[in-house]
């Protein structure tokens, strides 16, 4: 009997060390020093987590977002995607900086008008999701052109 305690020991120790390990790896948050490279390109916009909880779903997006970044510093147009897959380009353009602050990757607006801040909580190939200082998340997914 002693060996069958001992040998439930052992597998217990080695589950609980898996556990531990699983969540030490698997809980790791997103690398914000890896957002930017992948922020770049077209966005449409999935869905809205308002601060009050109420959510929105977005099927169809007649605006989306275009991000370009180098070294940094960016832009952000909204464009309007036109059957032949050009688009309508608004001559409105917000320019920003991008900044790691602790562990977050934040986006710094300067307009002529306002300043305000962005937090950007995750960026994948294909989906992105921002946070804006009302506490308003927004759900991105990379556009796709429409297909006919």
């Amino acid at each position: 009997m002693k060996s069958k305690i001992t040998l439930k020991s052992i597998r217990l120790s080695y589950v609980m060390i898996l556990i531990i390990l699983l969540h030490i790896f698997g809980c790791s948050k997103p690398n914000p020093d890896t957002f930017a490279d992948k922020m770049n390109g077209y966005w449409e916009i999935e869905k809205v987590t308002l601060s009050d909880g109420t959510k929105k779903e977005y099927n169809f997006n007649q605006s989306i977002d275009f991000f370009e970044i180098k070294d940094s510093i960016g832009i952000r147009k909204k464009v309007q995607p036109k059957l032949d897959g050009s688009f309508i380009i608004s001559k409105d353009v917000e320019t920003f900086t991008l900044k790691i602050e602790g562990e977050q990757l934040k986006i710094y607006y300067k307009t002529t008008l306002t300043n305000w801040v962005e937090i950007i909580e995750l960026v994948e190939e294909n989906n992105m999701v921002i946070k804006n200082e009302a506490g308003n998340v927004y759900f991105y997914k990379r556009y796709q052109k429409i297909q006919l």
